[in-house]
């Protein structure tokens, strides 16, 4: 069965944008792209109706598997508190305490605003069990919404314990049992979570095991995590807010994106990453939503987008681009966030004439269909 997708008046394929265009969709897969007055006879056709099409959102950075809410730690910030990571701690007691079915309903239900608002890959992390069982059991629930899966038991080291028994711990009996839930290890290298060396002897347990790295790096100080995502290949260094020029030179020769979550800066009134800075340096950058109950509570891509044109110096194309096809590049995927023959067909059609819109009509819906895998979901 094939379906010509057509009338697009303006299509971003991930790195350029091309008028009256039309696509071609077989199964799972894109087979034709190219201008509307060349395209080829399909079984159906769908035209929409001379709107944008854009490839489908790529958030590479998200924590969608944990219980309750931080509302109170959200209003005193906004009262004055500055932000730390000890409130890590408050959803790791409310999220040992659900029960499993309330925890992936939980998740299930934020996968489905990201859907809405045009998500078509989201990676998911533990992080919030911080327990062999708990962390366990929140990759199993992740592994039933994604394939983009991050064990993160280096979160932060959970209250009373000691911290290298628990590094022990992380990278021995935990790592054992989250492993073959998880596609990806992942710490959190910073103040009061851990060091560089504990982040790199965890790192280095996970890649004996299988997985591959990612950090989240340099986003509360200037510290080590960043050079040690370049030094581990590691796919992505997520945060990047606080950058040495010894960094940004780092991350430009390295295959190591920088994933920029701009959602935090915005609920926790910090300063935001300076995306100018590494874009023109030559770093590859991606935005995702980080999506968790206390630093970033949104799920919201378009959002993310916006604030990245408004508050970190991209344009328009760049904060689609990195919300797509950056995106892709964080999960070392060449599948998805782009519109070409041989990618999957997850496509977004938005309700205006321009990816521009994005950051020009903050915060309206104007995602008006989505397409995953060839099949309509919105």
């Amino acid at each position: 069965m094939s379906t010509l997708i057509d009338g697009i008046g303006m299509l971003f394929d991930g790195h350029v944008e091309h008028l009256d265009a039309a696509v071609v969709v077989e199964g799972e897969r894109i087979a034709w792209v190219g201008p509307s007055s060349e395209a080829p006879a399909c079984d159906e056709r769908h035209d929409v109706g001379r709107r944008c099409v854009i490839p489908g959102f790529v958030d590479s950075h998200a924590h969608l598997v944990f219980a309750g809410d931080r509302t109170f730690e959200f209003n005193a910030r906004m009262s004055g508190q500055s932000y730390t990571a000890g409130g890590i701690r408050t959803t790791v007691e409310a999220t040992r305490s659900a029960g499993e079915a309330e925890l992936a309903t939980r998740a299930a239900s934020l996968v489905e605003e990201m859907t809405a608002q045009g998500t078509t890959t989201v990676e998911i992390k533990s992080g919030y069990g911080l327990t062999v069982e708990d962390e366990r059991r929140s990759l199993e629930i992740a592994t039933s919404l994604t394939d983009e899966t991050t064990y993160l038991g280096a979160h932060v080291v959970p209250a009373g314990a000691d911290a290298d028994e628990y590094v022990r711990t992380v990278t021995g009996e935990m790592l054992r049992a989250c492993a073959p839930y998880a596609k990806w290890v992942d710490v959190f290298c910073e103040r009061g979570a851990f060091d560089g060396d504990q982040t790199r002897e965890i790192l280095q347990a996970g890649i004996k095991a299988g997985l591959l790295p990612r950090v989240h790096a340099n986003q509360l100080t200037e510290g080590p995590g960043v050079r040690i995502a370049v030094e581990l290949d590691a796919a992505s260094a997520d945060h990047c807010t606080h950058l040495t020029d010894a960094d940004v030179d780092a991350l430009a020769s390295s295959n190591t994106v920088a994933t920029l979550l701009p959602g935090a800066e915005f609920s926790t009134r910090s300063p935001y990453p300076d995306a100018r800075r590494l874009i023109d340096a030559g770093v590859t950058v991606a935005i995702a939503t980080d999506c968790n109950p206390g630093s970033s509570f949104t799920s919201s891509m378009p959002f993310c987008v916006a604030l990245a044109v408004r508050e970190m110096g991209m344009t328009p194309m760049e904060a689609v681009r990195a919300a797509t096809y950056g995106g892709a590049r964080a999960l070392r995927r060449d599948d998805i966030g782009l519109v070409r023959a041989g990618a999957r067909a997850d496509l977004v059609v938005l309700d205006a004439p321009s990816f521009v819109h994005l950051a020009y009509r903050p915060g309206v819906p104007l995602v008006r269909q989505v397409w995953r895998a060839g099949e309509r979901v919105r």
